[in-house]
């Protein structure tokens, strides 16, 4: 299934279902059929979300360096798997967000579904 967010300020943005229930639950709403985003929620939805990417980002850095070979060689793995990570949640999130930020500045809704 695809998610076609919408709004008379942006272009559409459309997600695949997993990536969009995924952002709809960080901004507190039920994934379903439709639903809307009103231009008075979209300042706490956007903030969510940027605290959310940050919070994911922070997760994946600061780690101590390694002490010995069977540690590097672990962190080394470890890092080949993050690597190929597809999509982060940034650049997942990003065309929402700023379909958020236009509609709440020009006073309009984001919907999906409808």
């Amino acid at each position: 299934m695809l998610y076609k967010f919408k709004s008379q300020e942006a272009a559409d943005v459309i997600m695949l279902k997993p990536s969009a229930e995924e952002i709809l639950k960080i901004i507190g709403k039920s994934p379903g059929p439709t639903g809307i985003v009103t231009a008075a929620q979209a300042a706490s939805a956007v903030a969510a979300l940027k605290a959310e990417i940050a919070q994911r980002e922070a997760r994946g850095q600061g780690e101590a360096a390694p002490t010995n070979a069977d540690d590097a060689r672990a962190q080394a793995e470890k890092d080949q798997v993050a690597h190929q990570e597809l999509v982060s949640l940034r650049q997942r999130a990003a065309p929402f967000i700023e379909l958020l930020e236009r509609s709440a500045a020009a006073g309009k809704d984001v919907v999906w579904g409808v």
